[in-house]
């Protein structure tokens, strides 16, 4: 989906031309029939696309050339008050606001598709157990739902974030050439609030072109978002590995993974969400240096910020489009893992054993015997509660039964289920809370 071509561009500048006439003339500043008119006009449909490009390639002013055409559309009468007190800034960013908002629309909705499809892997994975991990090392055991409730919950987050800068982004800057509204005098205010409610955006105290935070602050939160979609497909690369093989994408047949190696299953749709999104988190830093401009405006850095607000917008949907056709395409391997948790099992739930012993021996003390036991099975290859049953001060307090009991991942998952179904039941809210809003 191309979100930011020329031809919207130019369509969005139209757009404010629209709201600016339509406001003024509610305001008495210009006559409400040549309002009317331009408005009208204001459609890509009624200006002549190859005679406006040829002119801005003369005049290199888009802006300008874009108000000749509007302004010749409209006829000698109504096309001079067109763009009546505008300024090329006001138009530009206020064009980039209107584009920014429908891809935020966009971007929520794929996120809200995305978090029905992790509730679906949340529910389902509530009592798979698993190995978590830590340090890539086997952990304490875990459900496999618990693990998608963490990204469920990031993700929950980034959409708050989102919503959060809604009105801080979502603004309309209008105050002529150096944002004090010179041109528009004492009726200023008053028109910037005007097209700022028929275009359905906020208005700021002060209209300065110098103040590009809250449009840097909006690339941040889609790298953070970039950031989140990076942890969730390098997680779930790392599972698809033939070493652990516990998460795989269902593709269709005919998919091939290599030309030289016929054996190769490759995984498609993970690597490039992670590639994606890392060309997104990369824009961070660009952000904070394109929100430093000179004065009460500057060209440099209005060019910098465009330029990053046309990658970063885009890209960010194509990101959330990657993640939600990825996640559709998960299956997870619940032999897998409780294969790749045997490696362990005997020995992945010695927290659970510890706090047993710990209730006779205490709690320091208990670490030390089961960690001594442990490297002494390993050494002998005998079973850890052989070793602990051959210690008489636990022999006399505990059975061999209740020293199993304990070592049994299955039953040493912690809330694992609770907060997977929990996650799911969030998850589900947040994408239907979403749905009405970017309808």
């Amino acid at each position: 989906m191309d979100l930011f071509s020329t031809e919207q561009i130019w369509q969005t500048w139209l757009d404010i031309e629209a709201a600016l006439a339509l406001s003024q003339a509610s305001l008495g500043l210009i006559p409400a029939q040549h309002a009317q008119h331009i408005a009208a006009h204001a459609t890509l449909a009624h200006l002549d696309l190859p005679a406006l490009r040829a002119d801005i390639q003369r005049t290199m002013a888009p802006v300008l050339s874009v108000v000749h055409a509007l302004a010749h559309a409209c006829g000698d009468e109504a096309g001079g008050y067109v763009h009546w007190g505008g300024t090329t800034q006001n138009i530009i960013l206020g064009g980039r606001v209107l584009q920014m908002r429908r891809v935020h629309r966009l971007l929520l909705a794929r996120i809200g598709r995305s978090l029905e499809t992790l509730a679906a892997l949340a529910e389902t994975g509530a009592d798979v157990v698993m190995a978590g991990r830590t340090n890539r090392k086997h952990a304490l055991p875990i459900t496999f739902g618990f693990k998608v409730a963490s990204w469920i919950e990031e993700l929950v987050r980034c959409v708050q974030r989102l919503r959060q800068v809604e009105p801080r982004t979502f603004s309309l800057v209008f105050g002529g050439a150096i944002g004090a509204m010179h041109t528009f005098g004492p009726d200023g205010v008053q028109l910037a609030n005007a097209m700022a409610e028929r275009l359905e955006l906020g208005s700021p105290l002060v209209h300065s072109r110098a103040m590009l935070d809250p449009f840097c602050e909006y690339v941040l939160v889609l790298s953070l978002f970039a950031m989140t979609c990076s942890r969730i497909g390098n997680e779930l690369y790392t599972l698809m590995t033939d070493e652990i093989g516990e998460i795989a994408e269902a593709l269709p047949e005919g998919v091939v993974g290599s030309s030289t190696m016929p054996h190769k299953d490759n995984p498609k749709h993970v690597v490039s969400l992670i590639a994606r999104a890392a060309k997104l988190r990369a824009l961070a830093a660009p952000a904070l240096e394109a929100g430093q401009p000179s004065h009460e405006g500057d060209s440099a850095t209005n060019q910098q910020l465009y330029g990053l607000i046309d990658e970063a917008c885009p890209l960010a949907y194509d990101v959330a489009v990657r993640l939600d056709d990825l996640l559709a395409l998960i299956r997870f391997d619940a032999v897998r893992m409780r294969e790749n948790l045997a490696r362990s099992a005997d020995v992945i739930a010695s927290e659970h054993l510890m706090m047993v012993l710990a209730t006779t021996l205490g709690r320091q003390h208990a670490h030390d015997r089961v960690h001594a036991a442990i490297r002494e099975a390993r050494r002998d290859g005998s079973s850890l509660a052989d070793v602990l049953m051959g210690q008489p001060d636990i022999a006399a307090h505990y059975t061999r039964e209740q020293i199993t009991a304990a070592l049994d991942p299955a039953r040493y998952t912690g809330n694992s289920r609770d907060i997977a179904l929990r996650a799911a039941a969030l998850a589900r809210n947040l994408a239907t809370d979403i749905a009405p809003r970017v309808a």
